[in-house]
């Protein structure tokens, strides 16, 4: 709340209602009193219509007393519109009951994701009727912080709480569902055009340890390593462009149209590695003694593809290069490769009846690596091109952002002033091009 706000002050400290108070008819008290609680939201409301939609110069306080004939079920709803209209709210002297009954209409009346913080036990209701409820570790006990999701020792670290963990937090799980449901889309359609192109004879492309290891090993970890290390802008950016935070409030990075763009990007990677793999092992001999490959090669080269396509997949996605993701995603592929070059070693395969496909077969040839490495370049050439594209000429906040580290101007106060003012949605003019712009009007008003 700010000093120079217009206070929309709803109590009932009336001449009217005091004289009823002293008669004691509670029946009559309290009739009036709602009636005076009602009169006071319309009159605020009529307020912030005649101010010009200029919601941000007022400030609503009530007091626990009206608070009471606020939440009644024909009023609360009234009130909930003044109290989003206006910039502050403050319930003064209010129950433990009734901050649990604010934060619930604000969670069901509004839809929006709510946030309790608070200290001692008669914050608890609040805490727990909140979607993410934050306690204070302090004098007033630990009751707080044994009911909250997460507890901190002091007020002031709410700041980098929500700026700095809560925008990466939101980054990394949106992208790591993401990303499940492509890496497995890509597995599974592959699985399906095969059994479209065998006319469903229920021969399986892969041997049944690839279907079991594939979310075990071949492409589990590196997800983890995302969901836990990544980073796409560092934490001194975070806290210098707060407006990053919005782009979890308004769900930029987890609206339907980024799932659905993921998925889509599965299905076309599953059709690309199955019919180039198809394409190119049908029509030629596969070694030496002129053996076409069968289903085990097929199998096994589009298996190996997707294992490198999925792993390289989450390196283009990744924004913060660790140590630990490099051998996360690396050690993947790696470990892909150990096992199928051992794969007909191992006693417990052997009795499947399988052999060791890679060493006798897929290795020796020339035309394995070949397939293998033009595959996963065309997979990942479309959306290697579509986040450049987008990164150059529509990039989102954090992109700009990254655009102004990246070219060194993240002290320049006209540059950071033009970011800082950008919506966070997706833009339709090329960033770099609009910075150059600014940079020569700048030079051109410093030469006059």
């Amino acid at each position: 709340m700010e000093q120079d706000m217009k206070q929309i002050i709803i109590n009932l400290e009336t001449p009217e209602i005091h004289s009823l108070e002293k008669t004691g008819e509670k029946d009559a008290i309290a009739k009036a009193s709602k009636e005076s609680v009602l009169l006071q939201i319309i009159n605020g409301k009529a307020q912030l219509k005649y101010s010009g939609g200029d919601s941000n110069a007022f400030a609503l306080i009530i007091d626990g007393k009206s608070l009471a004939y606020a939440l009644d079920d024909d009023v609360k709803h009234i009130f909930l519109e003044l109290a989003v209209g206006c910039a502050s709210v403050i319930c003064c002297r209010s129950s433990p009951k009734q901050k649990a009954l604010v934060t619930r209409l604000v969670k069901s009346g509004n839809g929006k994701t709510t946030l309790a913080i608070g200290d001692g036990a008669n914050d608890v209701g609040m805490l727990q009727e909140a979607d993410i409820g934050v306690g204070i570790s302090g004098v007033e006990g630990m009751q707080a912080v044994m009911s909250s999701d997460i507890a901190i020792a002091q007020f002031r670290y709410l700041e980098r709480l929500l700026l700095v963990h809560g925008h990466w937090c939101y980054r990394r799980i949106s992208t790591m569902v993401c990303y499940f449901f492509y890496k497995n889309i890509t597995f599974g359609f592959t699985l399906f055009l095969y059994e479209a192109y065998t006319t469903f004879s229920a021969t399986p492309a892969y041997n049944d340890w690839f279907l079991s290891l594939y979310n075990v090993f071949f492409s589990s970890l590196p997800v983890i390593a995302l969901g836990v290390f990544d980073q796409d802008v560092s934490a001194r950016y975070c806290l210098k462009f707060p407006l990053l935070y919005q782009e979890g409030v308004q769900n930029v990075l987890f609206s339907w149209r980024r799932i659905l763009g993921w998925m889509f990007n599965g299905f076309y990677s599953a059709v690309i590695i199955f019919f180039l793999c198809k394409s190119s092992l049908e029509p030629q001999a596969f070694n030496h003694q002129g053996k076409t490959p069968g289903r085990e090669i097929l199998g096994g080269t589009m298996y190996t593809c997707i294992v490198w396509v999925v792993n390289l997949q989450m390196a283009l996605a990744i924004s913060y290069f660790t140590l630990i993701q490099h051998i996360v995603i690396w050690g993947s592929i790696i470990v892909w490769y150990l096992f199928i070059t051992f794969y007909g070693e191992l006693p417990a395969m052997i009795s499947t009846g399988a052999y060791r496909v890679f060493v006798e077969a897929l290795a020796p040839s020339l035309s394995y690596w070949v397939v293998t490495l033009f595959v996963v370049v065309s997979t990942l050439l479309p959306y290697f091109v579509y986040s450049a594209v987008q990164m150059r000429f529509f990039p989102m906040y954090h992109g700009m952002i990254q655009w102004l580290r990246y070219e060194g101007q993240c002290n320049d106060p006209e540059y950071c002033d033009m970011v800082r003012q950008r919506s966070i949605r997706p833009t339709t003019v090329g960033f770099t091009a609009r910075l150059e712009a600014k940079r020569r009007s700048v030079r051109r008003s410093e030469s006059i």
